[in-house]
């Protein structure tokens, strides 16, 4: 499970990036994950592989609540759920990414996200995190369902996708099988909050953390040996 070696002497690292769309410090440690390796560029480079992660699966089609469902997951009175959006603002905004509560009243269910993203992979560099950050824009910034079928294959559209294979997709029942078997394997290794981010397969860095954090854990993992190759699958 090691890194592969880039041209010249700057490693690449495989990164996956466990979340879901739904999770605000998945925002955050997104974006702080990003800074860090733009702080980082010349020493090493990244494999962002987006994985799967339902906060939760038994969400209903028509979403719930946000505050209803906060409350009543977490046990969180107003004032403290008030403080934790406060909290969460002054962090995204700290890095460039903008929550706005008022236009987030719901929450939906993530299933065809995930397979959404886990159909984008396939198509092309880039486009399955850049298609992450444009649901997490659309979810947290614009307040736009991102359960819906029509709203994803438009957000699909806007980071270069094909809007109509992406709708094709989502109106089936493609990748399910694939985002649950990932979702399970992720599991068993222990994952059972996010953002998680897994580098190289063997190295965890746990919640949304600062960017100097992720700088300094990243920069130690590329000084480390890595073991020998032994034709794992991607």
């Amino acid at each position: 499970m090691a890194a592969t070696e880039g041209h010249g002497t700057v490693p690449v690292m495989r990164i996956d990036f466990v979340s879901d769309v739904v999770c605000p410090w998945c925002a955050i440690g997104l974006a702080s994950l990003s800074e860090a390796l733009r702080q980082l560029q010349g020493e090493v480079k990244a494999e962002i592989h987006v994985q799967p992660f339902e906060l939760d699966p038994s969400m209903p089609d028509e979403g719930m609540d946000v505050a209803e469902n906060l409350k009543r997951k977490y046990g969180m009175s107003d004032a403290q759920l008030a403080e934790n959006q406060e909290r969460i603002r002054q962090r995204g905004a700290e890095l460039g990414f903008h929550f706005d509560f008022n236009a987030r009243s719901r929450t939906w269910n993530t299933l065809s996200a995930h397979r959404l993203l886990h159909w984008a992979e396939t198509q092309g560099p880039g486009l399955q995190l850049a298609l992450k950050g444009a649901l997490l824009v659309a979810h947290f910034s614009q307040g736009r369902n991102v359960g819906d079928h029509a709203v994803l294959a438009e957000i699909a559209g806007g980071v270069g996708l094909d809007a109509d294979k992406a709708r094709e997709v989502l109106d089936s029942d493609l990748y399910a099988d694939d985002v649950q078997a990932a979702e399970r394997f992720f599991q068993k290794l222990g994952i059972n909050s996010v953002p998680a981010v897994i580098v190289d397969r063997r190295h965890l860095i746990s919640g949304g953390q600062p960017p100097e954090v992720f700088a300094q854990a990243l920069r130690q993992i590329a000084r480390e040996p890595k073991p020998a190759a032994n034709g794992e699958a991607t």
